[in-house]
């Protein structure tokens, strides 16, 4: 089954323009990396508003260059527009251009490189839908992102702002120099996890100030306190978590400010995760991961996985896998490993209803076939119950998947042989 879908991966890529509405959006699943925002309240002087700073970091994979003489040269148009929640009354709407320069080659084609640009917004507390667009300049390439964000009210008596994380820092001048990390991408530290925040208070105080950490599971990995003098006033508070270092996954940051009398005062929260070079960006989570590689890991393989002792081994496991079926191993993309968890990404969008989408029949069928050339959809048949067929061409086979509940829960009715029917009863 390894060689059946390896081979399959380059034929249905091709059909991913064929494929109707239902696995069109399949083509848009890595837009969501041509860059990062990062968005958070801070009190304000302004009465009654909320200053809201929106950072973008552009990857320079995302920006055409352009050779002039000896320099590279590339540029990008940003608009920040930020709509009430309903969308339908623009409230302020701010456009700029960024030009980035450089004389090395590599230096535009690197993975480590990025623009990094802000604006900052005052709004009266409320929801609101933003949404950013970066155009590139030369090639007219356009990514958007929108998205529902709480303005808080940061005039209370103690008022704590949003956290924000430090990719790098340096002090210059008995000032610091930070550089953000709006990625919110934590796998390549290596001094501690720096973040930054501001406390607001009305008055002079002492607090305690608990610093956690918690895993996807909930878990709490770290934990420490310390107690802290508060002016009045703005207060900027820049920590380190010191000997972290996270494994694949996703993480939270929780900060929570309490009196003598440990009775919370503010607390706050900042989601990040810890996502190696190679892995898809839609793997945050180890153990689901390797229990999704049923279509394309032997049982023995996912068994010594599982029963790792340690996260450090069942990653190194879970990688050595990869490593091993990688048609380009001298370059950092793994085609297959990307596609992979690409499909089942869109399987468990798509095909979620009592199980998750990877492990329904059209799951299974998506993940190791690939997008069908063909849709056909029948969901109001008087004398049959809802049905839809996938036909693959260049396979000369159709699949029949028909709707026995009423409620999506679509099963496959076409006879099974060899792996399919296996891996249909197995998983």
């Amino acid at each position: 089954m390894k060689k059946l879908f390896l081979i399959l991966l380059f034929i249905t890529n091709a059909s991913l323009i064929k494929a109707q509405v239902e696995l069109a959006e399949q083509n848009n699943t890595n837009n969501k990396n041509m860059f990062y925002q990062d968005l958070l309240n801070f009190p304000s002087s302004k009465k009654d508003l909320t200053r809201v700073d929106v950072y973008l970091q552009i990857p320079y994979k995302s920006i055409q260059f352009l050779k002039s003489d000896k320099q590279f040269t590339g540029s990008y148009t940003t608009t920040i527009s930020i709509f009430n929640k309903k969308k339908n009354k623009l409230i302020e709407e701010k456009i700029w251009k960024e030009n980035i320069t450089t004389g090395n080659f590599h230096e535009t084609i690197s993975k480590d490189n990025f623009s990094l640009t802000a604006r900052s917004f005052y709004l009266s507390p409320g929801k609101y839908t933003i949404r950013t667009s970066v155009e590139d300049i030369d090639s007219k390439r356009d990514y958007t992102k929108k998205v529902v964000f709480n303005v808080r009210n940061m005039k209370d008596s103690l008022s704590v702002s949003d956290i924000l994380l430090i990719s790098k820092y340096s002090q210059e001048k008995g000032k610091k120099k930070v550089i953000p990390n709006i990625s919110r991408n934590v796998a390549n530290i290596k001094n501690g996890l720096p973040f930054f925040f501001e406390v607001y208070s009305s008055n002079p105080r002492n607090v305690n100030i608990q610093y956690a950490i918690y895993d996807n599971h909930n878990k709490r990995i770290f934990y420490e306190t310390e107690r802290k003098n508060i002016n009045k006033g703005e207060n900027r508070i820049f920590h380190i978590v010191h000997d972290s270092s996270f494994s694949l996954g996703n993480y939270k940051l929780s900060i929570d400010l309490k009196n003598k009398n440990n009775v919370l005062l503010a607390s706050v929260q900042k989601r990040f995760f810890s996502q190696w070079v190679g892995v898809p960006s839609t793997v945050r989570d180890l153990g689901k991961a390797i229990k999704e590689m049923v279509y394309i890991a032997s049982p023995s393989a996912i068994d010594s996985m599982q029963e790792a002792k340690t996260k450090d081994e069942k990653l190194k496991l879970f990688l050595a896998f990869w490593k091993k079926i990688d048609p380009t191993p001298n370059t950092q993309n793994n085609p297959v490993f990307d596609e992979y968890f690409r499909r089942v990404a869109y399987a468990n969008a798509h095909f979620t209803q009592y199980i998750k989408g990877w492990r329904t029949d059209r799951g299974m069928v998506f993940i190791l076939l690939g997008p069908p050339n063909s849709v056909d959809r029948h969901p109001f048949d008087i004398d049959s119950k809802p049905y839809v067929v996938w036909e693959y061409y260049s396979l000369n086979r159709n699949f029949v998947f028909v709707d026995e509940t009423g409620f999506g829960d679509y099963r496959l009715v076409t006879p099974l042989t060899g792996d399919l029917y296996r891996f249909r009863y197995n998983h």
